[in-house]
């Protein structure tokens, strides 16, 4: 059984619409630690970590550790009807069949979604060794990411240890955002590393940069990616991407 009750609803609002872009359907963990979430989309392309801590919500009850399935455009649906001052209550329905959402502000408002038995493994993500780590802003990573969509479906990340690119180049058009490592962006790596990852992924995992300022990009040459946009106390949202390898 738990009662989770959240007043900063933006942290659910401005995550899971964008989640669902990526997963249909998902499996949400609650225990002592928070709420989270660790599912890979149905292609294999990509994983969504995600993480709300027990600091992050104004009532935080939970007996034991529970699993929820939910379809996570429906979630997002009913979290688009939050209005700015109020806050949210989840609860199982007494029958455990349903997720209850209580909305409360001005008025009362009871919303229910059904569970899912939903089946997954967990990715092992926690294997990965990647080569490098970018700090950026989250806007200037959304520039490179929309420049490139004028030119193709893909984009090329590349860093050493002066410099951050992003760049896609077409048979006509091409598109380049250079950075370097002084100059607001923490760079840390020994060598020159490149890979290219498809950007109908990267336009999704990018809106959440409305949450936070900075993102933090660990990749590797012709390696999956790593995107972690934080919260301190509130928020860890990381998504791995799956490399496009150059023929």
């Amino acid at each position: 059984m738990f009662k989770i009750t959240l007043s900063d609803t933006e942290l659910l609002k401005n995550t899971i619409p964008i989640i669902a872009e990526i997963i249909d359907e998902g499996v949400f963990t609650i225990d002592k630690n928070g709420m989270s979430l660790l599912c890979p989309d149905r292609t294999m392309v990509s994983v969504v970590d995600f993480k709300l801590p027990a600091s992050a919500f104004e009532k935080f009850e939970v007996d034991s550790t529970t699993t929820i399935g939910l379809n996570l455009s429906r979630f997002a649906s009913i979290l688009k009807r939050i209005k700015g001052g109020e806050k949210i209550t989840l609860e199982p329905s007494e029958d455990n069949s349903r997720l209850r959402v209580v909305v409360e502000g001005d008025s009362k408002r009871v919303f229910e979604i059904p569970l899912l038995d939903v089946k997954m493994e967990s990715p092992p993500i926690d294997q990965l060794k990647f080569k490098g780590r970018v700090e950026v802003s989250s806007n200037l990573l959304e520039d490179g990411i929309s420049d490139a969509e004028i030119v193709g479906d893909s984009v090329v990340f590349e860093a050493d240890p002066e410099c951050f690119r992003i760049y896609s180049k077409g048979d006509v058009t091409s598109t380049e955002l250079e950075v370097k490592g002084n100059n607001g962006v923490k760079i840390d790596t020994s060598e020159k590393i490149r890979a290219r990852y498809p950007l109908e992924y990267l336009k999704k995992m990018i809106k959440v940069g409305k949450l936070s300022k900075q993102a933090v990009i660990e990749f590797g040459t012709d390696y999956p990616m790593r995107m972690e946009f934080t919260l301190p106390d509130k928020l860890q949202l990381r998504f791995i991407l799956a490399p496009r390898i150059e023929e």
